[in-house]
């Protein structure tokens, strides 16, 4: 992307951010399908004859961190890293835009990839493990996994799982339940059975699925982080793509840098 495409997709994104035209995100309260924003097709074929390039880095497994309880809701406090953790769905140039930006302050975040936005955009997972980012499972299809019987919510942990690993060859590194900040001790014992060790919470609440608009977004975060915490953010959403920048200031004013998740709890 040229500096003149980056800042086109940035005054967009701003611009959508002030006219509230986002993405619905991990907001219990809103309907998450209706503000959807998709795009058809996926991948482009590798040209005739020529085999697919190689993914790099890899994907990763799912990470496990002796000592640590099974939910995850921060790191440790006296290291210099946070971890900065999207919920995956939106649309795919606001995800590529806002990963550029991290990447061009040699920031690396955790994507949690809701699985229907997997199966409209399966170019996307490829997009984040190529960064050097982490990605994980988000569900199925986002809802209220604390609130359904067990065999759905299994469902729900695994046909995600299923997605990434035909997309990456593993179930992701981390999952993380949809609509619910902690997962109640059933969702935990099912996602442990679906193969992941942890439940991925968070400390940090950005609140940028309520489209708050970025300055509201970088104060929430910077008045709240502190060393360890892991920070709940969305893709998708304009006013988190215009914050970024400024939230990877603050961080490495105060001697801190975002790493992925597992980097910083292990």
């Amino acid at each position: 992307m040229t500096s003149l495409d980056r800042r086109s997709v940035l005054r967009a994104a701003a611009s959508a951010a002030a006219a509230g035209a986002l993405v619905s995100g991990c907001d219990p309260h809103r309907d998450e399908d209706a503000g959807a924003v998709r795009s058809a097709g996926g991948p482009s074929a590798s040209p005739a004859g020529q085999a697919p390039p190689v993914r790099t880095p890899p994907a990763r497994p799912p990470t496990r961190a002796p000592g640590l309880p099974v939910q995850i809701a921060h790191g440790p406090r006296r290291g210099h890293a946070v971890a900065l953790t999207f919920h995956g769905r939106g649309d795919p140039k606001m995800a590529t835009a806002l990963l550029g930006e991290a990447e061009r302050a040699g920031a690396k975040v955790t994507v949690l990839a809701i699985g229907d936005w997997l199966d409209a955009q399966p170019a996307m997972a490829r997009r984040i493990l190529d960064g050097g980012h982490e990605l994980g499972n988000h569900t199925m299809h986002h809802r209220n996994i604390c609130a359904l019987p067990a065999a759905e919510a299994y469902a729900e942990i695994t046909r995600c799982a299923d997605r990434l690993r035909a997309l990456t060859g593993t179930i992701g590194s981390w999952f993380r339940p949809s609509q619910t900040q902690r997962a109640t001790d059933l969702v935990t014992a099912l996602a442990r059975k679906a193969g992941y060790p942890h439940v991925l919470s968070y400390d940090v609440d950005s609140l940028d699925a309520n489209d708050p608009g970025a300055p509201a977004v970088r104060r929430t975060v910077l008045d709240a982080v502190e060393p360890g915490s892991v920070v709940s953010l969305h893709l998708g959403h304009a006013g988190t793509v215009a914050a970024l920048p400024p939230i990877l200031d603050g961080l490495r004013r105060r001697g801190l840098r975002a790493v992925t998740t597992t980097e910083l709890v292990t």
